[in-house]
């Protein structure tokens, strides 16, 4: 494992590449790992690193990486933006296959990471061998609804006797307990990129295979995949039957590496391998 900065001067961004272990596969796809944001993010940390490190032993190049104003990456709160990570992204992509070497890659991403990662991908050049999708956020004001919940269940948890006025703040402003999320930042700008977000707008490149990771009864997300199927696009959906509350746990530091999950997003990046 490697940890690296790249990138532009005015936008450098951390990563930490894992080589191919032992001889690497013949024209093995090198793999980008596109996290998801805030407290997602931590809680599948470590599921990320055990994917890097089981993919880097079957030879794969990996990069794993923080998009600009997060994680380690320098930048502000005031500088999280979609836009710009997407952009940062198409960067990482370009930046694994430099130091690979490899011609293709495949791009594997969770909740918000996974949706950034099906918009930037039409700019990529070369573009992705295929996306493995675990969860796209496709409903951005639902996805935001359900981070003022999580907040201020959290601000309760914390405070041991909760106030009547945050939950009544919740049901009756709809600006409350908007501007962070479990200790980040959700700028007005970020608010209304997400916002934004529904199944209409989100579509595939054509060219590129996809995979979508969901819970069997998520019949949105598949409804979605198969929108897209009928557009000609190579999309399959791939239903996980391991229950996943991305911000459950009440421990931030209690990441999750559930066995199942690990065992089918490396099967099918096998698969878009092949």
């Amino acid at each position: 494992m490697i940890p690296l900065l790249f990138g532009p001067e005015a936008r450098r961004l951390f990563g930490l590449y894992h080589p191919p272990e032992g001889a690497s596969l013949p024209a093995a796809p090198a793999i980008l790992l596109c996290a998801p944001f805030g407290h997602e993010a931590i809680r599948t940390h470590r599921f990320y690193r055990l994917l890097a490190q089981r993919l880097a032993r079957q030879g794969h190049a990996v990069l794993r990486f923080d998009v600009y104003g997060t994680g380690d990456s320098p930048g502000d709160d005031e500088d999280l933006d979609l836009d710009g990570w997407r952009g940062d992204i198409v960067e990482a992509h370009r930046e694994l296959l430099r130091r690979s070497g490899a011609v293709q890659a495949v791009w594997f991403g969770a909740r918000l990471g996974a949706t950034l990662a099906l918009q930037a991908a039409a700019t990529a050049t070369p573009m992705a061998r295929k996306l493995v999708l675990w969860e796209p956020v496709l409903d951005g004001a639902a996805y935001l609804a359900g981070l003022r919940q999580r907040h201020v269940e959290e601000i309760e948890l914390s405070h041991v006797i909760p106030d009547a006025a945050w939950r009544r703040d919740l049901a009756q402003d709809p600006e409350a307990f908007t501007n962070e999320s479990m200790g980040f930042a959700l700028t007005t700008t970020l608010r209304q990129q997400i916002r934004v977000l529904a199944p209409a707008v989100l579509q595939a490149p054509p060219g590129v295979d996809l995979t979508v990771i969901g819970a069997p009864e998520d019949t949105a997300m598949a409804t979605w995949t198969a929108h897209l199927t009928s557009l000609h696009r190579a999309a399959r959906w791939t239903p996980l039957r391991h229950s996943l509350h991305w911000t459950s746990n009440p421990f931030p530091n209690n990441e999750m590496v559930p066995a199942d999950a690990l065992r089918c997003v490396v099967a099918e990046i096998h698969e878009a391998s092949d």
